[in-house]
């Protein structure tokens, strides 16, 4: 029982900061000291990315009508529209893809520590404060997603490499990327959530490949552990994701950035007092 409630509190914590630009890395990270679940090391690791599912279907079930380019309400205009969005997408993902995969065992294997996620949290919270205060005297060149050009969506993938390091945050990089190349904060969250279904998709499968290939099972309840975890963060992640595109709408993002250092520093202290 008592590892189902873990399961749920870890389920929470993804679904509400896989879409903030605050990194669920860095909460699940400190989560981990207090709540970690009584399995291998294996599993905790499986378990981490894959909640992610359940976070991602979140932003299917919300846009299902937009991203669908077969729906049968859609003018020929429309399906084109859908068709085009999707292809930006790909083209977006195709850097993390060519970057990410040599170096995913590398990444997992060094830069998975409390020092590097303090840093990411600390540094990219002081790009949003940066950032935000040059935004205020600019006008967004793409206020509307339709005219996100393949150039610009490829930019932003660029920028979602950077998230392969741990802290950084997935949403964070892809909507800092997206506003300085003139995107608003509406567009660069919007594109920043498509552009994560390919991404964590891709993220979890390599991840339960790798689990199974290294011989790995599930034994005992951990599949069911794992369901409540993704089933908790497709709920959650469900709300978030409501609550951020209203927030954008008239708010900026530097409680975000203020709040990304404040964590950095709690990671910084819990890392060194739990690393002796």
């Amino acid at each position: 029982m008592l590892e189902f409630l873990k399961a749920i509190v870890l389920g929470i914590i993804e679904g509400i900061t896989e879409f903030l630009p605050i990194s669920s890395t860095g909460h699940l990270y400190l989560a981990n000291y207090f709540i970690q679940l009584n399995q291998p090391k294996a599993f905790i690791d499986m378990f981490m990315v894959v909640i992610q599912l359940g976070a991602i279907l979140s932003v299917i079930v919300l846009y299902f009508k937009k991203l669908n380019p077969f729906s049968p309400s859609k003018t020929t205009i429309e399906r084109k529209n859908t068709w085009t969005l999707w292809f930006k997408v790909i083209i977006a993902v195709i850097p993390s893809i060519i970057i990410g995969l040599p170096l995913d065992d590398w990444l997992d294997a060094h830069m998975t520590t409390w020092q590097v996620i303090a840093a990411t949290l600390i540094i990219y919270g002081i790009l949003f404060i940066v950032l935000e205060n040059y935004y205020e005297k600019k006008k967004p060149t793409t206020s509307d997603l339709g005219r996100l050009s393949y150039q610009m969506a490829l930019i932003i993938g660029c920028f979602q490499v950077l998230s392969l390091i741990p802290g950084t945050s997935r949403s964070g990089a892809t909507i800092l990327g997206a506003m300085l190349i003139g995107a608003s904060r509406y567009v660069s969250t919007e594109f920043s959530f498509f552009l994560g279904i390919p991404t964590m998709f891709g993220a979890s499968l390599l991840k339960i490949f790798k689990y199974f290939h290294e011989g790995n099972a599930f034994v005992g309840n951990q599949m069911a552990v794992l369901l409540v975890g993704m089933v908790v963060s497709f709920i959650v992640a469900y709300l978030s994701i409501k609550f951020l595109l209203n927030y954008v709408k008239t708010h900026n993002f530097k409680p975000f950035g203020w709040y990304r250092i404040a964590l950095g520093i709690i990671v910084i202290i819990i890392g060194s007092i739990f690393a002796r």
